[in-house]
């Protein structure tokens, strides 16, 4: 059995994060997240992968390669236009096994695939869905299921007081190959919307489980945030990288702190990061591979991708800063989101 990772989307929620790269390669924890991914399914078993290219495929192309580096052998399926999640499922067919599991390579997990596999096995239908409980379902598509786990119908965005569930699709799917037929092909298909209603017309098993684990959606500033201050208080399974100092500090290889910093947890240094005299670091703070921040400087939940650079007396509150950029000394910047290169001169 093989694994589709659904990589082509635009991530124009996450702009200006995403404008040169796909939303699955933002990093999490330092490391692009579809890469956590991937190894996170190869512990469970999985060796063979396909992955569903649209935006800026090079990025994902030149990083992983046929993965052989990862160890596990990685095939692309490339769209040439916005084809949906069923549409691109679609498009991969020629290289999909006759069961197969798709999943929406932009969603923050680490849940395990034997449940859900037991359980497709379990019911003789040609689909499974992940599912998985939410809060407020208002703004989902909830789903309405008899006893055995079997879906009847997809509720979109209903009242409260009016969902059928709680129970929302969590992007990951266990399919025969065979449904493939129900997808017309070359041209962009709504899974929810248009497929999985027509499976369920046609009685053709379309049933649900509760995933168990950490699962959320990155797909917005806010929740990409949200994502980072949940692994860095414990939640999920996702491996911290770097050496635990001190409870909620991580720091990696090579780094120089200098005199009197204060780090405040949780806190996660990448490797070969430089930070001046009387730093304040924390709370939740990320700063990516060979940074260098200044002396005087202050850091709060705030995330630095590599190779950034603040300078003296600075202060970043909430920020999330891309690739390679530089702030210059004494700048105050409160909820600012970067992806621009360049220097912010005093």
């Amino acid at each position: 059995m093989n694994v589709l990772l659904l990589a082509g989307g635009l991530g124009t929620r996450l702009r200006p994060m995403t404008e040169n790269m796909p939303k699955p390669m933002a990093p999490i924890l330092n490391r692009p997240w579809l890469e956590h991914l991937i190894l996170h399914l190869k512990e469970q078993g999985v060796h063979r992968f396909v992955i569903a290219l649209k935006h800026h495929p090079e990025k994902i192309r030149n990083h992983f390669g046929d993965g052989r580096r990862l160890g596990v052998s990685i095939q692309y399926a490339m769209e040439d236009k916005l084809l949906g999640t069923a549409g691109a499922i679609k498009n991969a067919e020629p290289l999909l096994d006759e069961q197969f599991i798709a999943m929406n390579a932009d969603i923050v997990h680490d849940i395990e695939l034997k449940p859900l596999l037991d359980f497709h096995r379990s019911h003789g239908g040609k689909v499974t869905i992940g599912l998985t409980e939410v809060e407020d379902p208002s703004a989902y598509g909830v789903v309405d299921q008899d006893d055995t786990g079997r879906i009847l119908r997809f509720v979109e965005k209903p009242r409260l007081d009016e969902a059928p569930s709680r129970r929302i699709n969590a992007g990951i799917y266990v399919m025969e190959k065979s449904v493939l037929a129900a997808i017309p092909s070359d041209r962009e298909v709504s899974i929810e919307r248009e497929t999985f209603p027509l499976l369920i017309r046609e009685n053709m098993g379309v049933f649900g489980t509760t995933i168990q684990g950490y699962w959320a959606d990155m797909g917005t500033k806010d929740r990409y945030r949200q994502v980072h201050w949940d692994l860095l208080n414990g939640a999920g399974r996702i491996r911290m990288p770097g050496q635990a100092q001190d409870q909620g500090i991580w720091i990696g290889k090579g780094c120089k702190i200098g005199a009197g910093v204060l780090l405040v947890p949780p806190v996660l240094i990448g490797d070969h990061v430089k930070i001046g005299a009387r730093a304040v670091i924390g709370p939740h703070v990320v700063l990516g591979d060979k940074c260098s921040i200044g002396p005087n400087v202050r850091l709060s939940e705030t995330i630095l991708w590599d190779g950034c650079r603040v300078n003296e007396g600075a202060y970043l509150n909430n920020c999330i800063f891309g690739y390679g950029l530089e702030l210059g000394p004494r700048h105050i910047l409160h909820e600012a989101v970067m992806n621009r290169l360049g220097v912010m001169q005093a």
